[in-house]
């Protein structure tokens, strides 16, 4: 190479150069510089002698291949200096070509000193997957540590738990000793965590004071058990932080795979949501997520989601069943019960769906839209000439909420040729006692629109003379459990007679539900009941049926001579 060419090479990078045997001959100061060895020491030395075992034999035989066959080679290199600390170069090799023979008789390396840029990098790459307080893995790098330790799971066959911990009375510490002295309380969890986790296990921060605890090492209930008291006792044990003793606890949530078939996200919404109960059920302490609980709440999803479809692809439909007055015959109304036409199972009684949605929102809407064709039904029987009261049954969600009487008057508003004296509200009695200040205000202004309300299943609940008072409703329906039985079970009759003479004395209607023979209705006469329904009159019955049922109904004729 040209003089004014090395030199101005020597000035600008590390320089050397090597002949065809591998052997150096040629090296600048900044060579010797960075590598700490002096020029006697590496001229007719071989660039192993700098080789710092990062890079495979592959490596530089792919370096070499380019070189012999006279291609310039670029890459970035680890080395090893003389008092074996390791730095990086960006390195370019040419070889150099005899214009003469067109032979390559050299290689010249020209290098960049690219440490410092290496290690930036590290750094960056390393914080992107810690936390910087604890030094431990972050959320970011927690997903991967799952998945490696999912996979070891299913291979090997073990139970995996995962664990969500937070500090109890974390918050404590930084209102009363400060910030810095809750980071320093958070960097001693994590030397406790790491210090006492077995080989496999792993621990990552989330925020704040939650980590993660993956536990590989949970083949059997006490495995577990003694894993997690061994954590509890270690971070409730005393800390001293800046000269002062602070004391904390800790709660866990855990999950177990593969009892927990789920991926890595759920696995930790469902540690986090065992979490939750372990801090409401006293702290200090851990609580197992209920796969069977959770599996109920995700049928209840579905049955959510497939009902209202049902209720927007108009699969809900109204079956009634008529009131009669035992005594004369008449038909006094109807009462409207919902059944569910499902296009593969029939039709669906209320039992098998609703109770799984009725602490949803959709047991509002189906209440509503059962409110809606109620009211319609009875117009339509009006310009025929009958003026029916429908009763409908109304859930403890629907009547408690705050906006009840407002929906109902916009209900009603849609149908202003029905008198809302023949729309018949009716709630249980359990429902009316849990929050009887509140449902005998929404009963008042209910009525103040003309609606009426029936006490329903009356018998079943706290029968209170007070709690009767305080409610004003027309009708007390007697629950078919006691009905069913009047005929020789001497209690349920003394009840059905108690009930019976409460609506007597507070001036309400009384009706039986259930009545199943005509021996049934002459009893229930004989004690002063004269509205009934039940299958002995008839079966709740599709609305095109109604018409001719009553137009065809004669009351037996034993209840004519009572």
């Amino acid at each position: 190479m040209d003089d004014n060419y090395r030199a101005a090479v020597d000035a600008a990078a590390i320089f050397s150069e090597t002949d065809l045997s591998g052997r150096i001959t040629y090296v600048n100061e900044q060579f010797c510089s960075i590598s700490g060895y002096s020029r006697e020491e590496l001229l007719g030395a071989n660039h192993r002698i700098l080789n710092a075992g990062l890079h495979g034999p592959e490596f530089f035989l792919d370096m070499w291949r380019a070189l012999v066959a006279g291609r310039v080679w670029k890459g970035e290199i680890c080395n090893r200096a003389k008092d074996g600390s390791l730095y990086w170069v960006d390195s370019t090799m040419v070889p150099l070509i005899d214009l003469a023979t067109g032979k390559v008789r050299k290689y010249v390396s020209i290098r960049f000193d690219v440490t410092e840029k290496r290690q930036l990098l590290h750094t960056l790459q390393w914080r992107v997957g810690h936390d910087v307080l604890t030094g431990l893995p972050n959320r970011a790098y927690l997903s991967d540590l799952l998945n490696q330790a999912l996979e070891f799971s299913r291979n090997e066959d073990i139970p995996l738990a995962v664990c969500m911990l937070d500090l109890d009375g974390f918050k404590a510490v930084n209102d009363g000793y400060g910030h810095a002295c809750g980071d320093l309380l958070l960097v001693e969890v994590a030397t406790r965590l790491k210090g006492i986790l077995r080989g496999g296990d792993a621990v990552a921060r989330l925020s704040g004071d939650e980590f993660v605890l993956i536990l590989r090492h949970v083949q059997e209930p006490a495995h577990l058990q003694s894993a997690l008291d061994r954590v509890l006792s270690a971070l409730a044990a005393p800390y001293r932080i800046r000269g002062q003793e602070i004391r904390v606890s800790a709660s866990i949530g855990v999950t177990l795979f593969p009892q927990d078939n789920e991926d890595t996200d759920t696995l930790v919404r469902h540690a986090d949501q065992a979490l939750y109960v372990a801090k409401q059920s006293g702290r200090n302490r851990f609580h197992l997520f209920d796969v069977s609980l959770d599996q109920e709440v995700k049928a209840t999803h579905q049955t959510v989601a497939r009902l209202r479809q049902a209720l927007h692809n108009g699969e809900l439909c109204l079956y009634y069943q008529p009131k009669v007055n035992m005594r004369s015959g008449a038909v006094i109304g109807f009462e409207a019960l919902l059944r569910w036409q499902h296009p593969h199972k029939g039709l669906v009684l209320p039992a098998d769906f609703l109770p799984q949605i009725e602490q949803t929102d959709l047991i509002v809407e189906i209440g509503e839209w059962v409110i809606d064709q109620a009211m319609t039904c009875i117009r339509r029987w009006q310009e025929q000439g009958h003026e029916w009261p429908v009763s409908v049954n109304i859930a403890a969600r629907h009547v408690q909420r705050d906006d009840f009487v407002e929906r109902l008057q916009r209900l009603l508003n849609c149908h202003p040729q029905v008198a809302p004296a023949l729309l018949d509200l009716e709630i249980v009695e359990s429902v009316a006692i849990e929050n009887i200040q509140r449902v005998s205000q929404c009963l008042d202004a209910c009525q103040r629109l003309g609606v009426q309300f029936s006490l329903d299943d009356f018998g079943t609940g706290y029968s209170s003379l007070s709690y009767l008072k305080r409610l004003p409703t027309r009708t007390i329906k007697i629950d078919k459990s006691f009905v069913r039985d009047i005929l020789h079970d001497q209690d349920d009759l003394a009840l059905t007679r108690a009930v019976i003479g409460l609506a007597r004395a507070f001036g309400r209607q009384v009706i039986a539900e259930g009545l199943e023979t005509v021996e049934h209705g002459q009893l229930l006469m004989g004690l002063g009941c004269e509205i009934a329904q039940g299958y002995c009159i008839a079966r709740p019955m599709p609305v095109g049926q109604v018409i001719d049922w009553v137009a065809g109904y004669q009351q037996p004729p034993q209840w004519k001579t009572q």
